[in-house]
């Protein structure tokens, strides 16, 4: 007997199927789902409105007989727009679909959901600044990994201290101290209010243009597989 299921949903994929359906990879608040939506290359479909990319669904999935579960109606929550607009708005908003995509298939974590629509809600604010977003995202994914950057000590255990310089050192994905290093206080600082605040939190924070970039190419660095 099916059975049928409400879900809020950010659609990761779509892959054409047959003459006219697709089959949908879904991103929930309980974690992944695969569905089927029947249909929904056909012009005058109602399922098609209801699965864009950069967007939080409304969508009800039904059970039954075969492995995948069929998608019955699907209606946007939020449709962040201003994404499309900007270049590389959605450039970064592909990528970081792309990645949850793949890290999600090992780890079925419904963190990933909550970063994806904190992530587009930032990207479709045309004043909010794109490269905070970045780095927060990478230090998000990389503990969702369960790789979480260590900004207490560094890479031979020593507390990380105030006065001192230090570098990434990517061979121990940790900070390393160095005379010649760039990441200096004001930059972990910056990193660990970025690793333990909601994004929504982070927008308003003002003076951290001479450092956010040097913590974004370190949170990019660290994220990288």
């Amino acid at each position: 007997m099916s059975q049928s299921e409400r879900l809020k949903a950010i659609v990761l994929k779509r892959t054409d199927y047959a003459e006219a359906d697709r089959i949908i990879q879904l991103l929930t608040p309980q974690g992944r789902r695969t569905v089927i939506a029947k249909g929904v290359r056909r012009q005058r479909s109602k399922l098609a409105s209801g699965i864009e990319l950069f967007a939080v669904s409304d969508v009800v999935v039904r059970s039954g007989r075969g492995q995948l579960e069929l998608l019955t109606s699907a209606q946007l929550i939020a449709f962040y727009r201003h994404i499309i607009e900007d270049y590389e708005r959605m450039r970064f908003a592909y990528n970081a679909l792309r990645l949850v995509a793949r890290a999600s298939e090992q780890i079925d974590e419904p963190g990933w959901f909550e970063v994806l629509m904190a992530v587009f809600a930032q990207l479709d604010q045309p004043l909010a600044s794109r490269t905070l977003t970045e780095a927060w995202f990478y230090l998000r994914y990389a503990s969702l990994r369960g790789e979480e950057l260590n900004l207490i000590s560094a890479a031979l255990g020593q507390p990380l201290r105030a006065e001192k310089t230090y570098m990434y050192d990517s061979a121990e994905r940790a900070l390393r101290p160095s005379r010649q290093g760039d990441i200096t206080a004001d930059h972990i600082k910056l990193l660990r209010l970025m690793a333990t605040s909601p994004l929504t939190a982070l927008s308003q924070l003002g003076g951290i243009d001479a450092v956010i970039d040097q913590c974004w190419l370190l949170a990019q660095a660290h994220a990288a597989e």
